[in-house]
């Protein structure tokens, strides 16, 4: 999250700086790289409104910023595409961890069938706060959006700096979606395969924030088997290309297929899932709906 150790020193400054002024009934405090004025979160609040600027400390959740204008500016959770307040209110919601990749989409079209439509379905994306970028996939939050435009989905986006936890974020994005929608959020999935690892780390970091909005954690792949998994991301669509990689054993831009994994080399897993490469769903260009 941090480019340098500079940037986490100033992001750790930041919060001290902005505590103390709220501390002291100071409505402002002095960033410690630019020397600006910045508002703080009290002193925001007491407007009673958003002034519509992306304010670093924003407690409306940018609600005055115009839609189009927020991937680039938000610096807390808001909406970014469609509506929430359109989700079905007759059943739980669910909020699914989107990364943009394979995984997330055949997520998202497991619990598709399971509901039977996508009015129970939000998209949720961490992204850096500095360089609008998805961790891993190494895509722009821009891109995100095109894909939640395509889906004709909510999705919720979810800038992440250092100075505040990862688990905290997700809190105040997901307090969001409770607030707004008009059933409760009832589970928060993932698009994980099988790493054990993996859970666990989500378990820890987030699982407290689920369980305190009463909702549960919820993995639509889990232990399915990866024959069926590819026959279901054939039956979308859905071009899926690599967007990062690691090792040099695929290239950025290689498509995603059954011939792409008989290719792979000896100790790369099929699906990328130990880190050796990312993909981004390219629904945008799907030959059908790619959640049908």
């Amino acid at each position: 999250m941090c480019d340098d150790i500079e940037d986490c020193c100033a992001s750790s400054e930041i919060a001290s700086r902005h505590d103390a002024a709220v501390a002291a009934g100071n409505p402002t405090y002095n960033d410690p790289k630019t020397g600006y004025s910045v508002f703080t979160a009290t002193a925001l609040a007491a407007r009673k409104k958003c002034c519509g600027c992306g304010c670093r400390h924003c407690p409306f959740n940018h609600a005055a910023v115009p839609v189009q204008r927020r991937a680039a500016k938000i610096q807390t959770p808001a909406l970014l595409r469609g509506s929430l307040v359109e989700l079905d209110a007759d059943a739980g919601i669910d909020v699914l961890l989107w990364s943009g990749g394979k995984d997330s989409l055949l997520a998202a079209r497991a619990l598709c069938r399971e509901h039977g439509n996508k009015r129970r379905l939000v998209l949720l994306t961490t992204f850096d706060a500095g360089s609008r970028q998805v961790a891993h996939q190494e895509v722009q939050i821009d891109a995100i959006c095109e894909q939640a435009e395509s889906l004709d989905l909510p999705l919720v986006g979810c800038p992440l700096v250092p100075h505040i936890p990862y688990g905290t974020r997700l809190d105040e994005a997901l307090r969001l979606v409770q607030r707004s929608a008009p059933a409760p959020v009832a589970r928060v999935c993932t698009g994980d395969l099988h790493l054990e690892h993996v859970a666990a780390w989500r378990e820890e970091r987030i699982g407290p924030a689920v369980r305190a909005l009463g909702a549960t954690l919820h993995s639509p792949l889990w232990q399915a088997p990866y024959e069926s998994l590819m026959r279901d991301l054939e039956a979308s669509g859905t071009p899926c290309r690599v967007c990062a990689q690691t090792g040099g054993a695929v290239a950025v831009g290689d498509l995603f297929s059954a011939q792409f994994v008989s290719l792979l080399p000896p100790g790369v897993d099929a699906f990328g899932e130990n880190g050796e490469f990312h993909t981004l769903a390219e629904v945008w260009a799907a030959s059908r709906d790619p959640l049908s």
